[in-house]
């Protein structure tokens, strides 16, 4: 059997673990981020299973200084502080490890490369095949026979294997030990390495290439002469201090002793015990077998489950009722078949007519479909569940035949119209679209527990199963275990069991019941019950009308542009093989780059991804757009090719059968700012900045020719809104006196007369308008704007002088969040900001920003969600047959009856101005046409 020793640079594995997830953290439910535990034991997990180890080890660096400390004082000084939830995560990945019986190196004085450099080459030397786990480039010097690097998958990419062959391909040289000499001459930032300033990797590779070590390089400076060659000579020490200090120790006072790192079983106890208190339940149960379930302070098992463990021992685990005052962090170990519950069927006229009876006695009802589907606009109903005590419920199977179906369905109707009853529901959007395909409106009160949850905890998971566990403790019935796997050979809730369907979905609505038991006093705790009750859940019922009517697509059109889109693409990538000289795979990011940036030389400082290839997005490619008319090319092939396939051909294929009309889905609990969002299609993401993507708005059309489409849209609702928030006088003045408000700030901010204002004074000053409330820097500003860095900051810097309540307001928010830990909406809508008091100047800063913005786009968020509460409610009342379709950032779309416009033009107006008044006038633009292009 090979001997396969994997020696792991923790530290560097950590911080990539925690920065993956840094935009989407996972957290607890008590609010800990548990980043770098999760991925770290998620890497090591992969790796065991995928690379069957027969000896392993995680080395770590010690607080203790090192010799390149002593020699360099400033190797590593320029380091940001490491987040506090990393550092708080290193005790337990220690205990994790523990707990998979690995052993832990670290020595004072010496680095973890040292440690695993040190044990590498003794192993390899004892005849093992030695993998040094870390994405850290120092260890190319390594490598050499039996010795690897291996750098794990990452954000998508394959793992990495890395030989000697692979390393000199890399590097571009003769000799692994020549990786010394790179980073001699060339540095690296991350360890504050100096090497030789204006030698970057590029230039370090050819002069290694004529001259073949750092100290020849040196020697020749004056044959190498030029800039260059003052450069060398100049950082003569330098260099060789720099190749000191990245020259990797492999004699330090450690020894590989076989027996101490071989991967032998794990110490369940001690994992159960961190995992539970992570909660880990997938990844425990993963490592522990199914059996796995969280303990911490439940009473004496009453019964065992044996389950097979990563290692195939035999796993011996309790499961146990959880008590009462057990707190909210211990895991589901409650579930359908260990927790007492009365789920009945009510499968004939006299117990529906019984149970009906029984309904309208409550004040509150749990509610749930069971769907052949999940698409509400399609699906056809397969049965209902009811709950209003806590472990009992009701399920009622329906036929397959519609009208059947129907008829029994609407035995409820005096249930879901009744005045003084609140139906109670998990995303009940979809239920009661579900229902309104069988000719039943739900008029009731509403309480959404999807949605209660989203204002609780803006960041959280938020799947029933999900919220269950967490706030529960109780794991649902998986709906796999009913219909298979998502795949093609998925069946659907009608192909079920009825005694069997009758448990999930009675499960379901007990589930949801509870759950609003649960929230409903979070939401005062939380003081968010205002947004709940005036935004959130009255808003359920206009998605639901505007997803229920859905928008007629002209095909037509689509076909005609579509045609016309694959001309135009053709042309521009013909173009580009004929500047590039060559045929290649324009669609591969791989190939472009090397065309651009090794073909070409279009940038001799061009970045690479992770995965080693060129970086070639669009921020990459619109920096090279004046260096060569191939850019331009570029960029218009990768926008018609993205607008052909994700629209203009896309389109067409989401037709309802039913209706032949596009209905699209509303997200209401997804966005942390409060914005809605949309899919199939994503409306928000249609483009607007440019005509080829505004074209597609020409395929939304009326519905008939009665109709026509309607289109308001806020004007500079997030400036007024800030300039409101922050009581800036002149600001507010500016909007009050209809002033054009980039002019009169292009004109303060570069002084000089409004009428001397130019259209590029103009131009710069709405980005520094709109920038500025999203925390842009001078860096960002010049990129923008294409002018220097320099000249922004004069702008940024005279904007705040002009405006110093917009300072005050950006500086006021922040100390607010540091000191509250989160920051609010006028309405009162939260987003908690765990990492505004961070030491880590990145990960602060993206809090602050937040802590900036979100008030501003959250209460743009809430006042549209007003206006179309206030719009529907008006439509309702006077019974028009002008209806709400559409929703996309700032605008709302109508089909708007041609009889009815001079009705419903001033109504919308006033709705929308009057939603949220400020201290500043709110305006809406209108306009009307044959289809969304013309009436936007």
């Amino acid at each position: 059997m090979q001997k396969k020793l994997f020696l792991l640079d923790a530290m560097a594995l950590i911080y990539r673990a925690y920065y993956a997830l840094i935009r989407n953290p996972r957290l607890t439910s008590t609010g800990r981020n548990t980043n770098a535990q999760f991925g770290f034991t998620t890497t090591l997990l992969d790796l065991i299973n995928k690379e069957k180890p027969t000896h392993l080890a995680v080395a770590f660096d010690t607080h203790a200084p090192t010799e390149r400390h002593t020699t360099f004082t400033d190797y590593k000084a320029n380091r940001e502080d490491a987040p506090e939830d990393l550092l708080d995560a290193l005790p337990d990945i220690k205990r994790i490890i523990e707990g998979f019986n690995i052993p832990v190196v670290e020595i004072d004085g010496y680095e973890a490369d040292d440690v695993i450099g040190t044990l590498a080459w003794q192993a390899a030397d004892a005849g093992y095949t030695v993998y040094m786990v870390t994405p850290d480039k120092d260890y190319g010097q390594l490598v050499k026979e039996n010795v690897f690097i291996y750098k794990p998958p990452y954000m998508g990419s394959k793992e990495e294997i890395l030989g000697p062959k692979e390393v000199c391909e890399k590097w571009q040289i003769k000799d692994v030990h020549q990786v010394i000499d790179i980073l001699g001459l060339m540095g690296d930032a991350v360890d504050n390495i100096p090497g030789i300033a204006g030698v970057g990797e590029k230039t370090a590779m050819k002069l290694l290439a004529q001259y073949e070590t750092l100290e020849n390089v040196l020697a020749n400076a004056d044959a190498i002469g030029g800039k260059m060659g003052e450069k060398i000579k100049a950082g003569h020490d330098n260099a060789l201090l720099s190749k000191e200090l990245a020259t990797i120790i492999t004699d330090v006072p450690v020894t590989f002793h076989e027996e101490d790192f071989s991967l032998t079983g794990i110490h369940k106890e001690k994992l159960t015990e961190i995992f539970t208190e992570l909660e880990f339940k997938t990844l425990g149960k993963r490592v522990l077998g199914d059996g796995f379930t969280f303990s911490g302070g439940a009473p004496e098992p009453k019964a065992k489950v044996v389950q097979t463990d990563l290692f195939g021992q035999a796993v011996e685990t309790a499961v146990a009722e959880e008590p009462a005052e057990a707190a909210s962090f211990l895991a589901p170990d409650k579930n359908i078949h260990n927790t007492p519950h009365n789920y009945l069927l009510i499968d004939s006229p006299e117990k529906r007519a019984a149970l009906l009876a029984d309904l309208l006695q409550q004040q509150e009802v749990a509610f749930d479909t069971e769907t052949t589907g999940t698409d509400a606009n399609e699906a056809d109903i397969v049965g209902m569940s009811f709950a209003y005590k806590k472990g009992e419920a009701y399920y009622i199977p329906l036929p397959a035949d519609y009208d059947a179906a129907r008829a029994i369905m609407h035995e409820f109707k005096p249930l879901f119209e009744h005045p003084s009853i609140t139906l109670v529901g998990q995303n009940i959007k979809y239920d009661m679209l579900v229902l309104k395909w069988y000719g039943l409106e739900v008029t009731t009160a509403l309480f959404d527990t999807m949605l209660a949850h989203y204002l609780i905890e803006p960041e959280g998971r938020r799947s029933m199963d999900a919220l269950s566990a967490q706030y529960l403790q109780y794991e649902p019935v998986a709906i796999e275990t009913l219909i298979g796997k998502k795949g093609k050979g998925q069946g659907t809730m009608r192909d079920v069991e009825v005694e069997k369907i009758k448990e999930y979905a009675s499960e379901d609505a007990d589930i949801t019941l509870q759950l609003k038991h649960t929230f409903l006093p979070m939401l005062p705790a939380k003081a968010v019950e205002k947004v709940f009750y005036e935004v959130e859940n009255p808003l359920v019922k206009v998605l639901t009308d505007m997803e229920f009517e859905g928008v007629r697509i002209d095909t037509q059109a689509l076909a005609d542009y579509s045609r016309e889109l694959e001309t135009e693409i053709k042309r521009a990538e013909e173009s580009v093989y004929e500047q590039a000289g060559v045929r290649f795979k324009l669609a591969s990011p791989k190939q472009l780059g090397e065309v651009l940036f090794e073909k070409l030389q279009l940038d001799p400082k061009a970045k690479k991804t992770r995965t080693g290839q060129y970086a070639t997005g669009e921020d990459v490619l619109a920096k090279l757009a004046n260096k060569h008319k191939i850019v331009d090319d570029i960029l218009i092939f990768r926008e018609l090719s993205k607008l052909k396939s994700t629209y203009v051909d896309a389109l067409p294929l989401m037709i309802n059968k039913r209706t032949n009309r596009v209905h699209t889905s509303y997200n209401q609990a997804v966005a942390v700012t409060g914005r809605l969002s949309s899919n199939n299609p994503n409306l928000q993401n249609i483009p607007i900045r440019t005509d080829r993507g505004r074209e597609v708005r020409k395929a939304f059309v009326p519905r008939n020719e009665e109709f026509v489409l309607l289109s308001a849209d806020y004007s500079q609702i997030e400036l007024r809104i800030i300039a409101a928030i922050a009581q800036d006088e002149q600001m507010m003045t500016a909007f009050r006196e209809k002033i054009d408000i980039h002019a009169a700030t292009a004109a303060k901010v570069y002084n000089v007369e409004l009428d001397a204002v130019t259209s590029d004074m103009r131009r710069n000053a709405k980005s520094v308008n709109f920038g500025i409330i999203y925390g842009v820097s001078a860096f960002g500003l010049s990129e923008n704007l294409g002018i220097a860095r320099s000249e922004a900051k004069t702008l940024i810097d005279n904007y705040f002088t002009q405006y110093p309540s917009i300072k005050k307001y950006m500086d006021d928010q922040i100390q607010f969040a540091q000191t509250n830990g989160y920051v609010q909406t006028i309405l009162g809508r939260k987003r908690w900001l765990k990492d505004i008091n961070s030491s880590n100047a990145v990960v602060r800063g993206y809090a602050e920003r937040n802590a900036i913005n979100m008030p501003i786009q959250g209460t743009a968020a809430d006042m549209i969600k007003l206006a179309m509460i206030s719009i529907h409610k008006a439509f309702k009342e006077r019974n028009l047959k002008s209806r709400m379709i559409l929703q996309v950032h700032d605008e709302l779309v109508f089909d708007a009856h041609r009889s009815e416009l001079e009705i419903i033009k001033p109504l919308i107006l006033d709705c929308m101005r009057n939603a949220l008044p400020l201290d500043v006038p709110v305006e809406a633009e209108m306009g009307i046409g044959e289809n969304w292009l013309q009436a936007h």
